[in-house]
C-alpha cells in the first residue's frame, strides 16, 4: 500500500471520532486498487491477506459504495475495490430481555448495529444452492451479512407465525419493538 495514503488515513483516523464523514467527500477517481474483500471476509491486497487488524479497520472506516462499486475514499482520493459479497461479516448477535432493545449486532471489523428500523434488513441468496440469508445494513449502502453462527442463534430467538391455509409458516425477529422477517419454515 501507497506510504502516503497510510498516513493521510492515519491523520484522518485522529481528526475524527467514530467514522470519517466520507459521504461528504467527492475526490475524482485515482483509478483501481489491487484489494478485495473477500466473501468471508478477508481484505486481499496484492494478492496477499492484510493480517493487521487495525490496518483493515482503518480501511473499513473510509469504504464507500456507490451504485455497485466500492471504494476507499479521502478527501483528496478515491480508489476503486472489489468485494465479492458484502464488506462486512456480523459474526456476534446479543439480545436483552426487553423486546423493545435492538438486537446487536457485531461485524468482522468491530462496528456495533442495532437492528432498527434505520438499518435495513434484507433476505439476499448466498452460497450453492443459493439459499435466503438475511443481511443489515451497516452504514451508507454498506452491507454485513450474517454469519452462520450469528443465523443459528437468531433462529433460536425466533418466533414461528403461521401463515394459515396450509401454506408454510414463517420465523420473525423482534427487535426494537418492530418485527423482522428471518425466513420460511
Amino acid at each position: 500500500m501507497a506510504e502516503p495514503l497510510f498516513r493521510q488515513l492515519q491523520a484522518l483516523q485522529e481528526q475524527f471520532s467514530g467514522l470519517p464523514p466520507v459521504h461528504r467527500w467527492h475526490p475524482d477517481l485515482c483509478g483501481d486498487m489491487d484489494l478485495q474483500i473477500r466473501a468471508d471476509g478477508r481484505w486481499i491486497h496484492e494478492g496477499e491477506e492484510i493480517r493487521r487488524e487495525p490496518l483493515v479497520r482503518l480501511f473499513a472506516s473510509i469504504l464507500k459504495r456507490e451504485g455497485d462499486d466500492y471504494f476507499l475514499v479521502t478527501p483528496a482520493e478515491k480508489w476503486r475495490i472489489q468485494v465479492e459479497d458484502a464488506p462486512f461479516i456480523a459474526t456476534q448477535v446479543a439480545r436483552s430481555d426487553s423486546e423493545r432493545a435492538p438486537i446487536l449486532f457485531t461485524t468482522n471489523t468491530g462496528e456495533v448495529v442495532p437492528l432498527d428500523g434505520e438499518h435495513a434488513w434484507q433476505l439476499r441468496p448466498y452460497g450453492q444452492p443459493p439459499q435466503p440469508v438475511p443481511y443489515i445494513a451497516v452504514r451508507d449502502q454498506l452491507f454485513a451479512r450474517v454469519s452462520r453462527d450469528a443465523y443459528y442463534q437468531l433462529i433460536d430467538w425466533a418466533m414461528e407465525q403461521s401463515l394459515g391455509g396450509g401454506q408454510t409458516s414463517q420465523l420473525w425477529l423482534a427487535s426494537a419493538g418492530k418485527s423482522f422477517l428471518l425466513g420460511n419454515c
